[in-house]
Formats: structure tokens, C-alpha cells, sequence
């Protein structure tokens, strides 16, 4: 299932499965995709149709990158058809730990819930250890500051140490982010 070439660079990203977003969120994920197709990674997502994940996939294939799509079993209807691999997992848990496996990065694209989840179970894991990659979330239009503003409350108050603060980057644009990967 899993390819692993030894020079291969992959980053995940995490980011939304609605159709109902503002459509410069998805124009900034192309963006994002085809800066990191430009720069040799191969692309890790959810490997779904819907909403920005689709627009993701559109984009790898559009740029002729390598995409690797992670997906628990009962999402099979909504699988994007056209990824160079497909990871099969039986839970959205084993689908995280899966999309974060080998990456050197993980990009947070403006999301919902899940995406929040992805994005913070990654600090977690950086913040104790067990993930070494660059966690990025992309801040197009301040989508992440009530995030940051949180993060910053933490530290504040003592319930985040500010090491693990700067563990976690901003980008406001999606040519912050291309230098933040290069």
C-alpha cells in the first residue's frame, strides 16, 4: 500500500469536504497545490470528491504531481478516482495517523471541524514529540486568527508553553507558504 521511495517528499494537507465555502478558499488551495507539485512533493490527502479535496485532487492532476489519497473503507462512494494511490484505512483515526505518515509537513487549508481536529491532533503529537514535520495552516483572509488569538490565550494563561507555540506557522498568503516549504 504504501510506496515509501526513499526520495520521495510528502506533505499532507487537511482542508474542508463542504461545497458551501467561499470560493477563494478553494482558488487559494490550487494555488497551494500547484506551488507544492512545482516543488517536487507529492501531495497526501483525504482522497475524497467532495468540496476542497476534490479541487485538491483536480489540482495534483492538472499538474501532473503524484497525490495519495487516505480513506476509510465506508467513504469508498466519495473516493476521487484519479490518485496515483489510494490508502485504505477502517477509521478516521487510522486515516489520520496514515495521512501523517512520512510527511515532512502539514498544511491546514481553511476547513471545518475536521479539519480543526486534523490540524491540532498534528500540534499535539509535534508538541510531545511524535511528529517532526512543519505544521503550517494557511491564513487566507485571517480564516486562523480566532485560532491564533486561542493559541495565544494558552500561553497567556499558562496551559501552552510558547516553544510549542512557534511549532505552528501562519502563512498569509500562499507564497508565504511556498517559501515555508522550500
Amino acid at each position: 500500500m504504501d510506496s515509501g521511495m526513499a526520495s520521495e517528499r510528502r506533505i499532507v494537507f487537511f482542508c474542508s469536504a463542504s461545497k458551501d465555502i467561499d470560493p477563494k478558499f478553494n482558488q487559494a488551495a490550487r494555488e497551494a497545490i500547484r506551488a507544492a507539485c512545482s516543488l517536487g512533493y507529492t501531495i497526501v490527502s483525504g482522497g475524497t470528491v467532495k468540496g476542497t479535496m476534490g479541487e485538491l485532487a483536480d489540482e495534483v492532476v492538472k499538474n501532473g504531481g503524484r497525490h495519495i489519497g487516505v480513506i476509510p473503507r465506508f467513504m469508498a462512494d466519495v473516493l476521487y478516482p484519479d490518485m496515483a494511490e489510494t490508502v485504505w484505512t477502517e477509521s478516521m483515526d487510522e486515516r489520520k495517523v496514515r495521512m501523517r505518515k512520512g510527511t515532512v509537513a502539514a498544511i491546514a487549508l481553511p476547513g471545518g471541524i475536521g479539519t480543526l481536529d486534523e490540524l491540532i491532533e498534528t500540534l499535539t503529537l509535534a508538541k510531545i514529540g511524535l511528529y517532526k514535520g512543519k505544521i503550517l495552516a494557511l491564513n487566507i483572509d485571517g480564516f486562523y486568527e480566532p485560532l491564533k488569538a486561542l493559541l495565544d490565550h494558552y500561553v497567556a494563561t499558562g496551559m501552552l508553553d510558547s516553544p510549542s507555540r512557534k511549532l505552528i506557522s501562519f502563512p498569509e498568503t500562499v507564497g508565504e507558504l511556498a517559501d515555508l516549504l522550500k
